[in-house]
């Protein structure tokens, strides 16, 4: 694996697949955040035949490294380490939107890609909460990362009061076990997202893609969902009724979903017979 990518594995099947977790943030899953956080996600995965690679973003990225550069790094090492192709991509929020570029660009990196928690544009919301969570990090304030982060679940002026309580809880988490860069890559990847749009990317997508979200993440809105959807030639989707950002990201159906829109595929039936729109 090369050195600018931090990683953990789990499992010891024989397909290969890499997980692009959320951000901003490139700091490497923990022991804890696999076990707890990823697990449902990514069990059936594994007990299916997968080894997983959860891959961070390189270190020491440039000043003005872009969503679409990020992807073409992944690409890189998926040339580099995995003799230029996987069998499957799942992208995670952020690792969602390096995934449309992937899929746009990079199309023979892998055999199916996934794009969950994610589309081609972000609410301006949702960069807002982003940026401050990153500031917070990047200046060593974990109280102003942990409020930010807490809008994620925790939205309004009414729960002001219980994000300032789980603040240091939830700052601590987002800040993760850092490297040498990780301020100044956190603040990289918030420019990045600030800057990013996929319009133009997903009718370039020539390989069938799995989207998969909440009906009412307040990042990825469902109406900008299902456009993702119209514009990516050969997407299914796949929306959990009632569910937020954190919700449908770590939802216990997700792994599960995943293994059936490739099964399916791999069966040579139509797309979304056995996943669909839900």
């Amino acid at each position: 694996m090369a050195d600018a990518e931090a990683y953990a594995t789990w499992g010891d099947g024989p397909r290969s697949l890499i997980f692009i977790p959320g951000g901003p943030g490139n700091a490497v899953a923990s022991a804890f955040m696999l076990r707890m956080m990823l697990q449902p996600l990514l069990r059936p995965l594994v007990d299916d035949g997968y080894r997983v690679w959860v891959v961070t973003r390189r270190r020491n990225m440039p000043e003005g490294h872009s969503v679409a550069d990020m992807a073409g790094d992944y690409a890189a090492l998926i040339r580099d380490e995995f003799k230029g192709r996987v069998d499957l991509v799942i992208g995670l929020s952020y690792g969602g939107m390096i995934t449309f570029h992937l899929a746009a660009d990079h199309p023979a990196c892998a055999e199916h890609f996934v794009a969950a928690g994610a589309a081609h544009e972000i609410t301006d919301r949702g960069k807002d909460i982003d940026y401050r969570m990153a500031l917070g990090v990047s200046a060593g304030d974990r109280i102003a990362a942990g409020m930010a982060t807490g809008e994620y679940m925790l939205a309004g002026d009414r729960n002001r009061w219980l994000r300032r309580l789980l603040a240091p809880l939830l700052g601590r988490m987002m800040a993760g076990p850092q490297h040498e860069y990780y301020r100044h890559d956190v603040m990289v990847e918030a420019e990045a997202e600030r800057a990013y749009s996929a319009a133009d990317a997903l009718p370039r997508i020539g390989v069938p893609m799995l989207l998969v979200c909440g009906d009412r993440d307040i990042f990825f809105p469902k109406e900008v969902v299902e456009e993702a959807a119209r514009l990516t030639p050969q997407s299914t989707l796949l929306l959990y009724p009632g569910q937020g950002h954190i919700k449908a990201s770590s939802n216990k159906r997700l792994g599960s979903d995943v293994l059936v829109y490739v099964k399916t595929r791999q069966a040579g039936r139509p797309d979304g017979q056995g996943a669909g729109n839900q």
